[in-house]
């Protein structure tokens, strides 16, 4: 096949010279009966890994998991993982095999995997090995577990979530048995660690199928995020709104790049709806301080989950100003752009778009109002505007020379800052120390 890399051919062609077999598995597989391109690759080998070495005694190899059979090669100054043809058995733990024993069988290999389109194998010459018809269910688009689907979740609970995942990226579709086991075994994430979790998260909110999977394995993501239950069902009671909040909040989520900042920030932003609810005496909801709440719960979930303090940030940031309305005026834009920075400013008008789009079709119309906000930042940044101290035709030194010291300064240089924002000065020196001298 074209879209293999020479690469793993040669790998592979070394191993067989030296009598053993050799096979290309799991996502590499997939993505090749996909017609996609690989971006890496496994290669399993009945060669035991002293023998991989052996094979391998003029390249520079590493005992990354040796105990689990894997060697890692390193050929052109690029790291390859060769794993001995294995079976496991025991997840005291449920992560983690109690035992593994090397097999000289490649069927029994792919018979431990997580589903069936991750077990095939591939050799250039022999073709796929392919026990449990794992290309037909890629070509139907279905996640299917290997064998007893409780008995897989039981041994991994994660593979729960990495089924998720898969249905979110792929856009295919989990079956019946496979669901059903799933639900059933949902409690079993508490297994796994919080930086596993979310790093399927992520992954499966970055996936163009997003909405769907929100929709309907909620309970699912309840279980590691028990913050989202109250989601379900939950009636807005406001005329904004044609979805439940989690309806919204699955289309919002859909609706926006697939960046995880800006999908977490989507997923989490009305997560304090239901705790700050209140009636008017029409009986319409309201949500007064959802979005300060919202960013407090989304901190305390990004935290334990040890999501990194940069993401983290951003997301609590977009929030706290998600519902905070922006005019369409160059001053405005330009104090937004001083407060929070460009990118933020961006990401602040996408989150607000993607949450218009989770509104009652009549308020679409303002989506026009966000096309003229993005032409009218980029316009500033392209007319290189002031709207930061950096920006500021005048320094720190040129004001301590008109005689000011300390903190003046700063207050100085802010009020300067206000008043060339507001069109009350040009932005050069010799009229910002005019203005210093007459209105500071």
């Amino acid at each position: 096949m074209e879209n293999i890399n020479y690469k793993w051919k040669h790998i592979i062609k070394l191993l067989e010279t030296n009598g053993y077999e050799a096979y290309l598995v799991g996502g590499a597989v997939r993505d090749i009966i996909m017609k996609k391109q690989p971006d890496d690759a496994d290669i399993t080998t009945n060669a035991t890994p002293d023998q991989i070495k052996d094979v391998f005694s003029e390249y520079t190899t590493i005992d990354t998991g040796i105990k689990h059979g894997t060697v890692t090669v390193v050929y052109n100054k690029e790291p390859y993982e060769i794993t001995t043809y294995r079976t496991e058995k025991g997840y005291s733990d449920g992560r983690h095999p109690d035992n593994v024993s090397f097999t000289k069988n490649i069927n029994e290999d792919l018979s431990r995997r997580d589903f069936t389109m991750n077990s095939i194998a591939y050799n250039p010459q022999k073709g796929f090995a392919d026990p449990f018809c794992g290309e037909q269910d890629i070509k139907n688009h279905i996640i299917r577990c290997v064998g007893n689907p409780a008995e897989r979740f039981t041994e991994d609970s994660l593979r729960i979530l990495r089924a998720l995942r898969f249905s979110s990226v792929l856009g295919f579709q989990i079956e019946e048995e496979t669901e059903k086991a799933m639900h059933k075994c949902c409690k079993l994430l508490s297994n796994v660690s919080p930086e596993r979790v979310y790093v399927e998260l992520t992954k499966m909110l970055c996936g163009k199928n997003i909405r769907q999977v929100l929709m309907k394995y909620s309970d699912i993501i309840a279980a590691v995020i028990p913050e989202i239950k109250a989601m379900k069902g939950f009636n807005q009671h406001n005329f904004h709104h044609k979805y439940d909040l989690l309806g919204h909040t699955a289309t919002v989520t859909q609706n926006i790049s697939p960046a995880v900042h800006l999908r977490l920030a989507a997923f989490l932003h009305d997560v304090a709806k239901p705790l700050c609810m209140s009636f008017d005496e029409n009986g319409t909801g309201h949500f007064y301080r959802h979005p300060s709440l919202g960013a407090k719960a989304a901190d305390e979930i990004l935290r334990r989950l040890k999501c990194d303090n940069k993401t983290r940030e951003a997301v609590v940031t977009l929030i706290k100003l998600h519902d905070n309305p922006i005019e369409e005026s160059e001053r405005i834009i330009k104090r937004k752009l001083r407060t929070i920075g460009k990118d933020m400013l961006f990401d602040l008008i996408e989150l607000q778009r993607a949450d218009t789009s989770g509104l009652a079709d009549e308020f679409h119309s303002r989506f026009e109002h966000f096309d003229k906000l993005e032409a009218l930042t980029a316009d500033i940044l392209k007319r290189e505007e002031c709207f930061s101290l950096k920006d500021l035709d005048i320094n720190g030194n040129d004001i301590i020379k008109l005689g000011y010291q300390g903190k003046k300064v700063g207050e100085i240089l802010n009020g300067l800052l206000d008043a060339v924002i507001d069109g009350k000065a040009e932005n050069s020196k010799a009229q910002l120390i005019e203005y210093v001298k007459n209105e500071l």
